[in-house]
């Protein structure tokens, strides 16, 4: 927000510059026109500006035929406002509606029809939001280093996940409360909004690879969602819980890589067969505590299809493209 301000300063008093130097009258106007067209992002500033210049433009032709005809009295102002609305609403300007009703009211205030008068507020409306434009496209803060700051901190809740899952295994007797699953969510979803952010700031070259490690991260939490509930199956100490955990145990530092090292997928894969290769259960406890397990190892096998499928593709995830 700090930075916004900073940005609409600059606009505001550019554009007062700019139209005291070409001798636009009612210079301030156009300083006024450029705080409304500065945004958050470069892709949002060029729609809402032209938005905000076809809807001024709509404005201005409603505004001169209704003064034309009945002059100019308040309740002329507000029969503009139900003429002059719903059109620039169904024209598809609608984010341009409070800069139209600035440029109309300049003109009901100083109470003049003439092509000069038109030809004036175009040009403040393009010195102003031309400011806003340029003020936008110069410069966006680079967000890189802000998403790096929360891809670490989901790696590191994740990491704390799976040492709190191994735990449970290892002494079924152990409460972990969970809350790191919504501190992850939390971060996830900002992440998720801030990724969002920085695509609408690139202008030739689009790279959505921030954009699709949070999504990524999110279908984990998912994922480690249902395993919570395979875990609080297992209520008692067993072999196979031990080597469940031990899984976990690796997974807690595999997800701090930013490649795919394939280490938890071997543990994976060595226990689906020691289970294929076991005896069957003896007692029903004993049947529905492994048949929770296995289901673990599957829901385990999903998590990690979508770590190996997106850390691969990704650039930002696997940056040497190579499972180790």
């Amino acid at each position: 927000m700090g930075f916004r301000v900073i940005k609409t300063a600059i606009a505001a008093l550019l554009a007062v510059v700019a139209a005291s130097t070409l001798g636009v009258p009612s210079a301030m106007s156009a300083a006024l026109l450029a705080i409304l067209g500065v945004d958050v992002t470069r892709k949002r500033s060029l729609k809402t500006i032209s938005a905000r210049f076809f809807a001024s433009l709509i404005g201005m032709i409603c505004a001169f035929v209704l003064f034309s005809l009945f002059g100019f009295h308040h309740w002329v102002f507000a029969l503009y406002i139900l003429v002059a609305f719903p059109l620039i609403t169904r024209a598809g300007f609608s984010a341009g509606i409070v800069t139209s009703s600035v440029v109309v009211v300049h003109i009901f205030n100083g109470a003049t029809l003439t092509a000069h008068t038109m030809l004036v507020e175009i040009e403040l409306l393009l010195i102003g939001l031309g400011s806003a434009a340029i003020v936008n496209l110069i410069y966006m803060p680079n967000p890189h280093q802000r998403l790096d700051a929360i891809r670490s901190e989901v790696n590191e809740l994740l990491s704390q996940m799976c040492e709190q899952i191994a735990k449970t295994l290892r002494s079924p007797s152990f409460a972990w409360d969970g809350k790191e699953v919504i501190e992850a969510y939390t971060k996830v979803e900002q992440g998720l909004t801030e990724s969002k952010r920085e695509l609408e700031n690139q202008m030739l070259h689009t790279d959505e690879s921030w954009t699709v490690y949070f999504y990524m991260r999110k279908q984990h939490l998912d994922s480690i969602q249902n395993m919570m509930q395979l875990v609080a199956q297992v209520y008692r100490k067993m072999p196979q819980a031990d080597a469940a955990a031990e899984m976990f145990e690796q997974l807690s530092r595999d997800v701090k890589t930013p490649y795919y090292t394939g280490k938890t997928e071997h543990l994976l894969l060595a226990l689906e067969e020691e289970f294929r290769n076991m005896d069957l259960p003896t007692t029903r406890e004993e049947f529905e505590m492994r048949s929770a397990i296995l289901q673990l190892c599957r829901e385990l096998g999903q998590y990690l299809k979508i770590s190996k499928r997106d850390k691969l593709r990704n650039p930002l995830l696997g940056m040497d493209n190579k499972v180790k």
